[in-house]
């Protein structure tokens, strides 16, 4: 009894310091077609962060499994940034169901009926707290139409049924209630609050662009009411047109549509006639929208504005990863293999997809829509610089906000510090380390960093050192040619099909014959060249030569990374690498088939100081 009694003070005390550390009053409500926060209108424009609650994108070379779970710096990267975008709220997407074909370590929310992972729900604990902490609301969907993340058909297939069994068999529905109410029902164990008492929560969704009939909906919504008298719930159908049955159910509380290029009407013309369908029935919410020109999105960010519409979400934000760099994900569907997902602060690598121009009207109408002024961005908070074990590999977790970097190196940890390089842009690569100190001279150095913006420079990173450099590294990107010595044959610069590339945005490609050289400032010591293989795989050729006439060969090994095509349809990632090369100032690669090379790193000695 007395330690029931002391776990029961801990939970209330805890909860007690959380209620007095959030940033949020009051509960989402609706009446009269809008939202309201207390007395006062809710109205909001953000984007979706659909790897909030699972990251589906952590696609490194050597990485063979793309899902993990999002860590404390990458939850508060996400909710932090969309707080500086003028976002309040934003879209996870779904409660993520176990996959027979999930590959081993894959982690999931739901892992069969009434069994859940500890692991996953104390990360969206790890959320909402953070949420709380930010003030930017949550909307989460409880199941998906799609099986990306497993959602009706992996309910269907535990009972060997069909997944459109899902909308109407009993035993289904039962345990699809059986997810819902473990989670409505669960007490935070970073916050010591129920999720149905958490005012982080804007709303709980249906699911995902479900295709539920009216009758699943209504009883699934007055489920989630018998259990949560505190948040709204919002209709998940699947539509571009409001369905007007939904407006008219009592425990339905906001509508939504979503918007994609292949509907005769533009975005603007369905929202505006979506408001006003709605207009003083239900709040009305535009939950995706996306993959059109930036014309075409200002359009819809002005219908979501001008009308009665409550709030929109872009599709979709991608946040800094905690090894350094971003999360990245192109859309080779819908968005053409074209669109990528957002960051911010934009960058040129989003220059395909006007990323700069458009998400700075994004945040300008973020502000507007809450009638308040938009603000100078806040100069950014130091990073953080990771551990250093090469100097060619030189990675930090950003800060929010910040544009660039700068680089600064002192033989000692006191200084005397000189500027490596300055706007160094953390977009640029993708998975890999930010910066390669590439005419680092021998010895001991000690490294530190800042972050810049139009506002300011931040203070200095955390130091990091010594790092003992022998031998120096010249790393190439491949975004375009001009480290290269000399080439030959047919090679072009690719940068589509980056999903299939696991996200390297640019490559070498070429086809058999085609030869590239590098000339070092130095003998070549050992190399590395991260190839792809869109079709069969081949080998690469490898020689070292003194006067870059005569060459000898070299004999690479190699190392594969395949987890299979999947559904992104990937190709081979494969290694080649020698050491103690020994001999050589100049390297030459010769491709024997189809090759897409994405990045290549040379060591030599490095140079005295």
């Amino acid at each position: 009894m007395r330690i029931r009694f002391l776990t029961a003070f801990i939970f209330i005390v805890t909860a007690s310091v959380f209620a007095a550390d959030s940033s949020l009053h009051n509960f989402i409500t609706a009446r009269d077609g809008k939202l309201f926060d207390g007395e006062k209108e809710f109205r909001f424009l953000s984007l979706n962060l659909p790897n909030l609650l699972i990251v589906e994108d952590n696609v490194p070379f050597a990485e063979e499994n793309p899902w993990r779970l999002p860590d404390k710096f990458e939850i508060n990267d996400a909710l932090n940034t969309l707080q500086a975008l003028g976002g309040t709220v934003t879209r996870s997407y779904v409660i993520t169901v176990v996959k027979t074909n999930d590959l081993p370590g894959t982690p999931r929310h739901v892992l069969a009926p009434g069994k859940f992972n500890e692991d996953a729900f104390r990360t969206l604990d790890e959320i909402l707290a953070a949420a709380n902490r930010t003030g930017v609301r949550v909307v989460i969907p409880f199941v998906d139409n799609w099986a990306w993340q497993g959602g009706r058909a992996e309910y269907a297939a535990w009972r060997g049924k069909t997944k459109d069994d899902f909308w109407t068999d009993p035993e289904l529905i039962a345990d699809f209630k059986l997810t819902i109410h473990f989670i409505l029902t669960r007490t935070n164990t970073v916050t010591g609050v129920r999720y149905c008492d958490d005012k982080s929560v804007l709303c709980w969704e249906t699911g995902n662009e479900i295709v539920s009939p009216a009758a699943w909906t209504r009883e699934i919504a007055r489920y989630i009411k018998s259990l949560d008298a505190n948040h709204l719930v919002m209709d998940g159908f699947n539509t571009a047109t409001l369905r007007p049955e939904s407006l008219e159910m009592p425990d339905v509380d906001i509508v939504t549509t979503h918007h994609y290029p292949g509907n005769k009407k533009s975005f603007a013309e369905l929202i505006r006639a979506n408001a006003e369908m709605a207009r003083g029935k239900k709040p009305y919410v535009v939950g995706e929208f996306g993959f059109v020109t930036t014309e075409k999105m200002v359009a819809a960010i002005s219908a979501i504005v001008d009308t009665s519409c409550s709030g929109g979400m872009l599709w979709s934000l991608r946040f800094r990863i905690r090894d350094g760099g971003f999360y990245w994900h192109s859309e080779p569907g819908l968005g053409g293999n074209l669109y990528k997902a957002f960051h911010w602060p934009s960058s040129v690598m989003g220059n395909d997809y006007d990323e700069i121009k458009l998400l700075a009207i994004v945040r300008s109408n973020a502000f507007a829509i809450r009638g308040i002024p938009e603000p100078p961005v806040s100069i950014p908070e130091p990073p953080k610089l990771l551990p250093i074990a090469d100097a060619s590999a030189i990675s930090w977790q950003g800060s929010v906000g910040a544009s660039s970097y700068q680089v600064e190196r002192a033989a000692k940890k006191t200084g005397d510090w000189k500027i490596v390089i300055t706007n160094v842009d953390e977009a640029l690569t993708q998975y890999r380390p930010q910066f390669a100190d590439e005419m680092v001279p021998a010895g001991k150095w000690f490294y530190r960093i800042r972050a810049k913006n139009e506002s300011g420079i931040s203070e200095p990173s955390n130091i990091v050192g010594p790092v003992r450099v022998k031998s120096a590294t010249l790393v190439d990107e491949l975004d375009n040619f001009s480290k290269v010595s000399s080439q030959s044959g047919s090679w072009k610069i690719a940068d589509r099909s980056c999903r299939a590339a696991k996200e390297d945005a640019y490559r070498a490609a070429g086809i058999t014959g085609a030869v590239l050289v590098y000339k070092l400032p130095n003998v070549v010591e050992s190399f590395r060249v991260s190839a792809f293989f869109p079709k069969e795989e081949s080998d690469v050729k490898f020689s070292v030569s003194n006067d870059g006439q005569n060459f000898h060969d070299v004999t690479a090994q190699k190392e594969i990374y395949f987890h299979g095509a999947g559904e992104y349809g990937y190709w081979k990632p494969v290694l080649f690498h020698a050491e103690k090369v020994g001999g050589g100032r100049f390297l030459k690669l010769e491709l024997t088939g189809e090759t897409q090379l994405g990045r290549v790193e040379i060591s030599h000695p490095a140079l005295s100081k």
